[in-house]
C-alpha cells in the first residue's frame, strides 16, 4: 500500500483509540468504574460498538490501555521535571515533588479503580522504570557530592517511593512540599 494510505490508516487508528480511552476516562470520572460498559464507551467516543470491539475485546482491556497511557504520561512528566532542574540535588527534588504531587492526586481515586488498574504487567514495568530512574538520579547526586553514598542507591530509591506514597493522604500542597523536604533530608550527606 502507498505510504500516504498507511499513514492515514495509522492516524485513524490512533484517533479511534485515543477517543475510546478519553471516553472511558470521562465515564469513570462521571459515573464510577462499575457503570462503564462497552456500549457507553462507544456512545461517548462517537463510534460504533462493532468498531470498538475491533480494538478492544472488553471493558477491562480498555481500562488497562487507558491506565497504560496514564502511566506513560506520568513517567514523561517526571522526565520533564528532571530535565528542567539544574544540579543533581535540584533534579532529584523536582522529580520527588512531581511524584509526590501525583501520589496525592492518585489518593483521590477510589479503591475499586486502583484494584482493577494496578494489576497489569505495565504497572510492574513502570515501577521498575521508576526505581531505576530514581536510582540513577541518586547515583548522580552522590557522585556530585550532594547526596549520601553510604547506602545502596537502589535501596534509597525504594525509600523515596515508599515515603512519598504517603502523599496520597496529605491535605495540601504545602504538606506535600514538607514531605519532600523530609524525604530529601534523609538522602543528604
Amino acid at each position: 500500500m502507498p505510504r500516504l494510505w498507511n499513514d492515514t490508516i495509522d492516524a485513524h487508528r490512533r484517533a479511534v483509540r485515543d477517543a475510546t480511552l478519553d471516553a472511558t476516562a470521562a465515564l469513570v470520572a462521571e459515573q464510577g468504574l462499575t457503570s462503564v460498559t462497552m456500549s457507553r464507551i462507544a456512545e461517548k467516543a462517537g463510534i460504533g460498538r462493532a468498531t470498538l470491539y475491533k480494538y478492544f475485546p472488553d471493558v477491562e482491556a480498555v481500562l488497562m490501555a487507558w491506565h497504560e497511557r496514564q502511566v506513560a504520561t506520568h513517567l514523561d512528566h517526571l522526565t520533564a521535571a528532571r530535565d528542567q532542574a539544574g544540579s543533581p540535588a535540584e533534579r532529584l527534588r523536582a522529580v520527588l515533588h512531581a511524584y509526590a504531587s501525583m501520589s496525592r492526586a492518585k489518593g483521590n481515586h477510589s479503591p475499586d479503580i486502583a484494584a482493577v488498574l494496578h494489576r497489569g504487567e505495565h504497572v510492574t514495568r513502570a515501577h521498575a522504570h521508576l526505581r531505576a530512574f530514581l536510582r540513577d538520579l541518586l547515583v548522580e547526586g552522590a557522585e556530585a557530592g550532594e547526596l549520601r553514598d553510604d547506602v545502596d542507591p537502589a535501596e534509597l530509591a525504594g525509600y523515596c517511593l515508599h515515603a512519598l506514597g504517603a502523599a496520597a493522604d496529605l491535605p495540601s500542597d504545602d504538606a506535600v512540599r514538607r514531605l519532600v523536604t523530609v524525604t530529601l533530608d534523609g538522602l543528604r550527606r
